[in-house]
């Protein structure tokens, strides 16, 4: 490996990245990974229970935006991206999610041969290695020896477990493990956390591929892939310098930056391209289209009991907690704190959950800002298989503008009747008798929000982005105009050139997308070392009476 010049060139070293230069630097390859953030040291990423501060920093993050949204007021939301090694899984909540089987199989189904739940999960095994701290789980699914460090919280406050207690007396399934055979239920969530610190991609596996001598890191923005008679040859970075691949150049630069970068370098819809004086050199009408998200909203309940982290929420709190963090990795500050989670379905007739909730023992923004009321504790909760659909698409062609991101949210009319149920079956679950010491009233969207069309005005002024985006360089067969990448993630129509990130997702998954991402780098790597794992034979569990029961 020279100065700028390696096997393999990767843009971004973000979850997907990070993997696939681990595994590529493994195998004796030699990588350049080229990322515009720097370093990730320092106490507000690595400390859990700090989440809320990274991904509104601007050192942090790449500051973009939404447009407008129609269906939303006008609103424009937040999109935080990761600008930091580790890219978004150095900014993100923590919360580990793989998806549920089905949602790999309909990608194989849409065209994403080889990429079914009996394909994925020896990745997703490979990967872990899973702690339960003694709160059971389903080991036979679980991976123990992998870079990525998946744990559980303490638990310790009785609002976790009142969660999950609400959800049985309410007719629900409990799980122990939610990423082992039975995703349905409540229990206990996952975290990318280990000793009490961040364990982001750039921890799992970024600093092992530097230490082995096989990759490091170039600092700088992609401007543009080099491509030469059809083959992808190095990048060219915004200074005019350019990093050589001697095999491949693998972009992995987040749903929103991939599809920017594919069109800054001419593989794209060939008239928006032409707007901006890109010749083109691959028409593929699929690179920023399909943009999906999780939307969710923050139903929150006033508590009638001084338990909530709200303790803490005063200068003298954040000092303890952070002291406690500092020297002994303890306390609030270890976790991400969302330590109870759920999946259920939204009614009968749906084979497999489409509703996801995050519970937390306080009433709190996700910027970090308390609610007024004091102590209180709230549910995350929101559809998961949206039918909406958005675009990313260039400002201009300018590699520093940041693209213009359409997520046309809430407009499809299932939308908004499956929102609609989310917060009625959350309030449902709220008033069980398990929380009974410890409710006093609703604060968001509050109890006098009852109708459909009360509810439609809380939903539009409420919700806010889970900040899962996917799926703008969609991977189907290689003869699908409208796909990006063929299911060995090479870019249709370009030599020596992949795209390995969320971007790819034929269709979101349920739940957080950084442990699908991190799996996704994984496979991208065996794709391009010509290797693959032995599939799966596990089945998951599914309801018996899904086509008749709710619940």
């Amino acid at each position: 490996m020279t100065d700028k010049t390696a096997d393999y060139v990767i843009v971004g070293a973000g979850s997907a990245g990070c993997a696939v230069a681990y595994r590529l630097a493994e195998a004796g390859k030699s990588v350049l990974v080229v990322e515009h953030g720097g370093t990730d040291w320092g106490p507000l990423i690595q400390m859990p229970g700090a989440l809320s501060y990274p991904m509104n920093m601007d050192r942090y993050d790449w500051g973009m935006a939404s447009e407008p949204e129609p269906h939303l007021g006008g609103r424009v939301l937040a999109t935080p991206r990761g600008k930091v090694l580790g890219g978004s899984s150095s900014i993100n909540g923590m919360v580990y999610v793989r998806g549920h089987a089905m949602d790999y199989d309909h990608w194989a189904e849409a065209g994403a041969h080889g990429w079914a739940h009996a394909d994925v999960l020896p990745y997703f095994k490979r990967m872990e290695s899973w702690h339960d701290g003694g709160h059971g789980g389903d080991p036979d699914w679980r991976g123990s020896d992998g870079p990525l460090h998946v744990t559980r919280g303490t638990r310790e406050n009785p609002l976790y477990e009142a969660f999950v207690e609400a959800g049985r007396q309410a007719g629900y399934e409990t799980t122990d493990d939610y990423n082992g055979r039975k995703q349905e239920g409540f229990g206990p969530m996952e975290q990318t956390v280990w000793k009490g610190r961040r364990w982001s991609a750039a921890n799992a596996y970024l600093r092992p591929a530097i230490a082995s001598g096989n990759c490091a890191v170039v600092n700088g923005l992609v401007a543009k892939v080099v491509i030469r008679d059809g083959r992808a040859t190095g990048v060219r970075l915004a200074d005019g310098d350019t990093v050589h691949a001697r095999a491949e150049v693998i972009v992995s630069a987040s749903a929103l930056n991939s599809p920017k970068l594919l069109m800054l370098s001419g593989i794209g819809p060939a008239g928006h391209l032409a707007e901006h004086g890109i010749e083109v050199l691959a028409d593929r009408p699929g690179v920023g289209a399909n943009l999906m998200d999780h939307l969710e909203m923050y139903v929150q309940m006033a508590a009638s009991q001084p338990i909530t982290l709200y303790r803490y929420w005063n200068l003298w709190g954040k000092a303890w907690v952070g002291a406690n963090w500092l020297f002994r990795r303890r306390g609030p500050g270890a976790t991400n704190n969302f330590e109870s989670a759920a999946f259920v379905r939204s009614r009968a007739g749906v084979p497999y959950p489409d509703i996801q909730y995050h519970f937390l023992p306080i009433a709190v923004r996700y910027d970090g800002q308390a609610a007024s009321e004091g102590h209180g504790f709230q549910a995350h909760v929101g559809p998961m298989r949206s039918k909406s659909r958005g675009s990313v698409t260039l400002r201009s062609a300018d590699p520093a503008a940041n693209p213009v991101i359409r997520f046309n949210y809430m407009s499809h009319p299932d939308d908004w009747r499956d929102f609609r149920t989310c917060i009625r079956l959350t309030r449902e679950i709220f008033a069980q008798e398990a929380f009974a010491p410890y409710r006093r009233h609703e604060i968001q969207p509050g109890e006098r929000v009852r109708t459909d069309d009360e509810l439609d005005e809380a939903i539009r002024e409420h919700v806010e982005s889970a900040y899962h985006p996917c799926g703008t360089c969609r991977m189907g067969r290689a003869d699908d105009p409208t796909a990006v990448v063929d299911p060995e993630c090479r870019v249709i129509g370009v030599e020596g050139l992949r795209v390995a990130d969320s971007s790819i997702f034929p269709r979101i998954t349920n739940g957080n997308l950084n442990g699908p991402s991190i799996m996704t780098g994984e496979k991208a790597s065996d794709h391009i070392l010509g290797r693959t794992l032995p599939r799966s034979n596990a089945q998951p569990w599914i309801h018996p009476d899904w086509r008749t029961e709710q619940r």
